[in-house]
C-alpha cells in the first residue's frame, strides 16, 4: 500500500464529464490498496471570471477579498469531485485549504505556504481509507485566519506541500500533457517524452519558460524530496501512460550531456548607454528596479575603449518593460546615462542539463550552431546546468530545432 497524492489541473477537470473520467484515475489507485489525497484546480476559465468579477466590482479591491473570490472556483471543484467518488461507491470528502489546514503567509493573491497539518487526513486514511479531495490554491493565514490564494499554478504548489506533509510516496500531477518533453512538441515535432528528469533540471525548465509545472511546487518537491510524476488526465484510466518522473539525479541511470530546450517569450531587453563607469552605478540602476518588484534576468556590461563609462544591458518580464523603463528614465539625473533602448520583440533560449557540469564547451558548440544559421546572440547567462541566450524572436523556432538537433534530442 501506497499514500499518495494526485492533483488534477484546470483543463482535466473542465467539466462534470471530465471530473467523473479524473474520478476513474482515483478509483484505479484506490482500488489498488492505496491511500489517496486528491487536489484540484478550479475548473478551467472559471478563475478568469472571477478575477474579472471582482475587478468589475472595484478597481482597487481588497486583495483579502480578492482572495475570498477567487479561491471559490476550488471550492466548487472539490465538491464536485468529492459528489462524483460517492456516487461511484468510495468514501471521500472535500477539504478547504483552512481545513487541512494548509498555512499560509498574509500576502493576498501570492502566498508562501508555511507549514500543512494533515492530522484530519491522515485520521481518514485510517478511519476508513477516506479519500480527501483538496481544494488547491488557497490555505489560511494562522494570525489573521484569513483565507490566502497561492497566485496561478498554485495548485500544483499545494498538491507537492500536501504530500510533503502527509509524508506521500510520491505526488501524480495530472495535466493536459502525458509527461514532460525535451522541449514544446508544437515547435519540434520530434520532441520526445522523458522517463526521468532532475528536480534541478526542472526548476531549471520551469523558470525558463516550460509551463509544465509551477516553480514553486518544483522547489518543494526538491527541498522536501518529494517523487512527482507529471501525467495525463486524458490517458485511459484503466490503462495510463507512466508518465515522466522528477526525482534525485542519482535515480537517473543514464544522464544525457544537455536534456532540454526551453523557451521564453516573456522577455524585454533595455539597454543603458554610455552610463559612468564607478562604483555604486549598478546599485542605482538595479536597486530601484528591486524596490519595484521588477525581476531582471540577464544582465550584460561592457566597458567602453575610455574606461570612463560603460553599456549596461538586461531583461526584464515584458509585462514589466514599460514601467522599468518609466522608472529609469525618472532616475536619468542620479544614474547619469547618455541614452535608453529598450526591446520586446526578443526571447530567451535555454539549454538545461546537469552533464554540463562534466563536460567542457557545451554552450561554445551551440554558439556556433547558431551562427551558422544566422542567428545573432544579444545576449548570454550561464550557470553549473544550463545556459541561455537572448535572440530575435523572429528566430525561435529556427533556434529551438537547431539546439534541439544538436544536442541529440530529437526522437530516433
Amino acid at each position: 500500500m501506497a499514500r499518495l497524492v494526485m492533483k488534477f489541473g484546470g483543463t482535466s477537470v473542465a467539466t462534470v464529464e471530465r471530473i467523473k473520467n479524473a474520478a476513474r484515475h482515483v478509483k484505479r489507485e484506490f482500488d489498488a490498496g492505496n491511500q489517496v489525497a486528491v487536489v484540484v484546480s478550479a475548473m478551467s476559465g472559471k478563475t478568469n471570471e472571477l478575477v474579472a468579477w471582482a475587478k468589475e466590482a472595484a478597481a482597487l479591491h481588497d486583495p483579502a477579498e480578492y482572495d475570498v473570490v477567487v479561491a471559490s472556483g476550488e471550492q466548487v471543484t472539490s465538491g464536485l469531485m468529492a459528489i462524483v467518488l460517492q456516487e461511484m461507491g468510495l468514501p471521500a470528502r472535500s477539504w478547504q485549504g483552512w481545513q487541512v489546514p494548509l498555512y499560509g503567509s498574509d500576502a493576498h493573491g501570492s502566498a508562501r505556504i508555511e507549514g500543512v497539518d494533515g492530522a484530519g487526513i491522515l485520521a481518514g486514511f485510517d478511519r476508513n481509507r477516506e479519500i480527501a479531495v483538496c481544494s488547491g490554491f488557497q490555505g489560511i493565514n494562522p494570525r489573521s485566519h484569513r483565507i490566502v490564494t497561492l497566485g496561478r499554478g498554485g495548485s500544483d504548489t499545494s498538491a507537492v506541500a500536501l504530500a510533503a506533509g502527509l509524508k506521500a510516496d510520491r505526488c501524480d500531477i495530472y495535466t493536459d500533457v502525458d509527461g514532460v518533453y525535451t522541449t514544446d512538441p508544437r515547435v519540434v515535432p520530434k520532441a520526445r517524452r522523458m522517463d526521468k528528469v532532475s528536480f534541478e533540471e526542472m526548476l531549471e525548465m520551469a523558470s525558463l519558460g516550460s509551463k509544465v509545472l509551477q516553480v514553486r511546487s518544483v522547489e518543494i518537491a526538491m527541498v522536501q524530496r518529494v517523487p512527482t510524476y507529471v501525467r495525463s488526465s486524458f490517458d485511459d484510466p484503466d490503462n495510463p501512460n507512466p508518465g515522466t518522473l522528477i526525482c534525485d539525479e542519482d535515480d537517473i541511470v543514464e544522464q544525457q550531456i544537455v536534456t532540454g530546450i526551453a523557451f521564453s517569450r516573456d522577455e524585454a531587453q533595455i539597454t543603458l548607454r554610455r552610463v559612468a563607469d564607478k562604483p555604486g552605478v549598478a546599485a542605482a540602476i538595479f536597486g530601484p528596479l528591486a524596490d519595484a518588484n521588477i525581476n531582471v534576468d540577464m544582465i550584460i556590461q561592457v566597458v567602453s575603449d575610455d574606461q570612463a563609462t560603460t553599456d549596461i544591458t538586461f531583461t526584464v518580464p515584458t509585462a514589466d518593460y514599460e514601467r522599468a523603463k518609466g522608472l529609469l528614465e525618472s532616475k536619468h539625473d542620479s544614474i547619469a546615462y547618455q541614452s535608453l533602448q529598450g526591446a520586446t520583440d526578443v526571447v530567451k533560449i535555454s539549454a538545461i542539463g546537469v552533464g554540463m557540469r562534466s563536460h567542457a564547451g557545451v554552450a561554445a558548440r551551440a554558439f556556433r550552431a547558431l551562427a551558422e544559421k544566422g542567428i545573432n546572440i544579444r545576449a548570454i547567462t550561464t550557470s553549473e546546468i544550463k545556459f541561455s541566450v537572448l535572440i530575435d524572436a523572429a528566430y525561435t523556432e529556427l533556434a529551438v530545432r537547431t539546439l534541439h538537433s544538436l544536442y541529440g534530442l530529437d526522437a530516433a
